[in-house]
């Protein structure tokens, strides 16, 4: 009786064990939440070998183009310190900075103009001055950081080019020989910058971020190099150089999934300490197609690249495929794979939230555009979607915020979508709101209200879309910008845009464009507003670095606030003006 009783236990908990198996496994794999269509992803594995790697490139290459047709795809190719209270950079992710043209701690301004950088006090405004200037000549796209008394420099430098070539029915792509560094700077003397630490690669940066002590850089290049004879390459193994170091990437540290590509990629992440000059490097290097845009949260960073495979087929095969990469301050590992249907417009259409990436894409479809949400687990497997929305219009504009994401399409009117996340695989369209115009940026004022940045009728708007009543939003105020016509960079670059929502102050430059006298005319500044959920958008004023005609190292990139004072950032100029009525108390000359 004993022994029967022991073999029903045993056998009711291999069945408890197995139930409990099915049940956690069908959350992901479970048919109702399959995608509709069905891409085989392959594991990433290593290369054991340059041979192999070689071997590799060559005929995944010859694949791609055998199965799908030569196209010429060159889209890819072209302590802590009391101070005042003072703004920073406009991110995505909270604890998770991004490298911007300006920078500020309260006391002082750091700032790229052309290729030098400038370190200014700024505070008080009154006695506003230049202290000290790196010159950094023959480099562009110069970014930065501040981390304590350390500064942080990241751009490349020019250098002599590979043209296309053809070998063996193989095309390659333009090639740039462009060196990409970091440059890492002791600012404890702020009037006298130390060079600490040179970090280059034989590439192009294609982003950045800070965490903590560590700057992560990923770096892209092609992966092949045309030898003269134009019948073979060589394989373009990545080359770091830390303070003189040359490490060269060996074939068994590189990381790839078995799938034809059209042009390859070395996609190669970067951790520095920046606090640790003595620290090793760490990295990692995948092979991928050319990757176009990276997202990170605290603890992973997203490599998000168009399948050229699938871009070079029929319509509708658009594909998506993505990395994400684990980072510890210097640990990072590459851990998972996956792919969606379509493109992704930019950063804002991707998100982490509650262990479940969130994406956003457009594809084409035999009837035209589509637009659809996908949900992927941390193994990148799709576990929701939410498609077809807006047939026959793409997207615009994206922001996700804890369980919620708003997405905004467009052809004639702008559809603002309010999309309930709150169960990952069931997601939800709770209503919408149909305007004319488009958002192009959407930026959080309060958890019931969003602000948009976008166009209509050629005229920058700006537009306040209360969400209290999900299943019917609405537009709650707006302005539009005078003139014929007028621009601002923030429809394609979020930290030109202000906002501090306890100063209720909202700020962006703008240009426009208008007729006086008979003549085409043009005026560029930053227009400041006060802004409230009562009041909506009131004009405070307009700033601007020109003086007569026009000027374009004068067009003002950056707006930010110390205390009660705003500043603007040209190229050519730092202005300082009152925060209260506008004011001006103080210019600084930079050119």
């Amino acid at each position: 009786m004993e022994r029967e009783i022991n073999r029903k236990v045993v056998s009711y908990s291999v069945v408890a064990v197995l139930l409990a198996i099915l049940l956690a496994t069908s959350i992901y794999y479970s048919p109702n939440f399959l995608p509709s269509f069905e891409y085989y992803f392959p594991e990433l594995r290593t290369f054991s070998s340059y041979s192999e790697l070689k071997y590799f490139l060559k005929t995944k290459m010859e694949q791609s183009i055998s199965s799908k047709g030569f196209y010429a795809y060159n889209t890819f190719m072209d302590s802590f310190k009391s101070s005042p209270e003072y703004s920073t950079t406009n991110i995505q992710v909270a604890g998770v900075d991004e490298a911007d043209i300006v920078k500020t701690d309260g006391e002082y301004l750091y700032l790229v103009s052309k290729n030098n950088i400038y370190i200014i006090r700024a505070y008080p405004p009154e006695q506003a001055e230049i202290i000290s200037k790196i010159n950094l000549n023959e480099t562009h796209g110069l970014e930065i950081y501040i981390n304590g008394d350390r500064l942080i420099v990241l751009g490349a430098c020019y250098a002599p080019s590979i043209f296309d070539s053809k070998i063996d029915d193989i095309y390659l792509p333009y090639l740039s020989a462009e060196k990409s560094f970091v440059n890492v700077y002791d600012i404890t003397k702020r009037e006298e910058p130390v060079l600490k630490r040179m970090v280059s690669l034989n590439g192009t940066i294609l982003g950045s971020r800070m965490i903590g002590n560590y700057v992560y850089v990923v770096f892209n290049q092609i992966s092949t190099i045309p030898k003269i004879n134009g019948i073979d390459f060589e394989v373009n193994l990545p080359k770091i150089n830390s303070n003189g170091n040359i490490i060269e990437v060996k074939p068994y540290e590189i990381s790839y999934i078995d799938v034809p590509n059209l042009y390859y990629y070395f996609s190669t992440i970067l951790a520095i300490n920046v606090q640790n000059d003595e620290q090793e490097l760490t990295y990692e290097t995948i092979l991928t197609g050319m990757a176009s845009i990276i997202y990170a949260s605290l603890n992973n960073i997203y490599l998000v690249i168009p399948n050229t495979n699938f871009l070079i087929s029929s319509i509708g095969n658009e594909e998506t495929l993505i990395y994400r990469i684990r980072l510890n301050e210097e640990k990072i590992v590459s851990e998972a794979q996956g792919s969606v249907p379509g493109y992704v417009l930019n950063q804002f259409s991707i998100d982490e939230y509650d262990g479940f990436f969130r994406i956003a894409t457009t594809k084409w479809t035999s009837i035209g555009q589509e637009n659809d949400l996908y949900i992927l687990d941390m193994r990148l497997n799709i576990v929701g979607e939410l498609k077809g929305l807006a047939p026959n219009e793409r997207i615009y504009s994206a922001r996700f915020m804890n369980d919620r994401c708003y997405l905004v399409t467009f052809r004639q009117v702008d559809p603002f979508f309010v999309i309930d996340l709150s169960n990952p695989m069931e997601p939800k369209v709770l209503g919408y709101l149909k305007i004319p115009g488009f958002s192009s940026y959407l930026h959080p004022y309060d958890e019931n209200n969003i602000i948009g940045i976008g166009m209509e009728e050629s005229r920058v708007k700006l537009s306040l879309f209360d969400v209290t009543n999900v299943s019917a939003p609405i537009e709650k105020a707006k302005f539009t910008m005078p003139g014929q016509w007028s621009d601002t960079p923030v429809i394609n670059e979020h930290k030109a845009f202000f906002f501090d929502k306890k100063r209720q102050l909202l700020a962006l430059p703008v240009s426009i464009f208008y007729v006086s006298d008979g003549l085409d005319r043009k005026w560029q500044g930053a227009f400041i507003f006060d802004l409230s959920i009562d009041q909506g958008f009131i004009l405070k004023g307009s700033i601007t670095h020109q003086t007569d005609g026009f000027e374009y190292d004068l067009q003002v990139r950056r707006i930010l606030y110390i205390d009660e004072a705003i500043y603007t950032i040209s190229d050519g100029k730092v202005k300082i003006n009152n925060i209260g009525d506008l004011s001006m108390i103080k210019a600084i000359n930079l050119l």
